[in-house]
């Protein structure tokens, strides 16, 4: 067996964890974003963890954030190189989870409860 510390699959996923990392991702996709419009987007993530999810995803050099000296000052979001090299990885997550969890139909003992 594989050392956990040494698992490829491990070592992405823990990049990616958290509810709403893969999410955020998915969102920059489309362009650079400010704070406000991606928190809209995501809609039930608070100010706080919104916060804490970009900053550690600008720390693992997935984002990079973009502050423009402006009054007030104007901040955006974007992908990074690295992070555009997850695009396949988020647009195969996405397409899995179309087709197996969205469209799949409910289990019987999920329906009863």
């Amino acid at each position: 067996m594989e050392d956990p510390k040494e698992c490829g699959v491990e070592a992405a996923l823990s990049l990616i964890d958290g509810k709403w990392k893969g999410v955020i991702l998915y969102h920059l996709m489309g362009g650079r974003m400010r704070f406000n419009a991606l928190a809209r987007r995501l809609g039930a993530v608070t100010q706080r963890m919104l916060t804490k999810q970009l900053r550690e995803l600008e720390s693992d050099g997935l984002i990079v954030r973009t502050v423009y000296a402006e009054v007030p000052p104007r901040v955006e979001y974007s992908l990074s190189t690295k992070g555009r090299s997850l695009e396949p990885v988020i647009c195969a997550l996405k397409a899995w989870g179309d087709a197996n969890v969205l469209k799949a139909p409910v289990p019987a003992e999920r329906k009863a409860g």
